[in-house]
């Protein structure tokens, strides 16, 4: 499981969550940030701090929101 960061963050960028990170798994994209599934530990800090509460674990997301978890993993592909 690796957390997900959904719509709210959308050109937010507030960036609290890049700055808890232990493992440094949060990237800015081009107007949202996401967290690498494949080095998230699970650890929960970036969701504890984020502002708009963008921050769910990938079987918590909202169904409305679920598009994320395909968005999330498709920026790291890309890179």
């Amino acid at each position: 499981m690796a957390f997900v960061i959904t719509s709210p963050c959308k050109d937010e960028l507030a960036g609290e969550c890049v700055e808890v990170c232990p493992v440094d798994c949060i990237e800015q994209g081009e107007d949202m940030f996401y967290i690498d599934p494949d080095i998230c530990i699970d650890c929960g800090a970036c969701e504890a701090v984020c502002p708009v509460e963008a921050i769910y674990a990938d079987d918590e997301v909202p169904e409305e929101e679920s598009e994320y978890i395909l968005l999330n993993r498709q920026f790291y592909e890309n890179k």
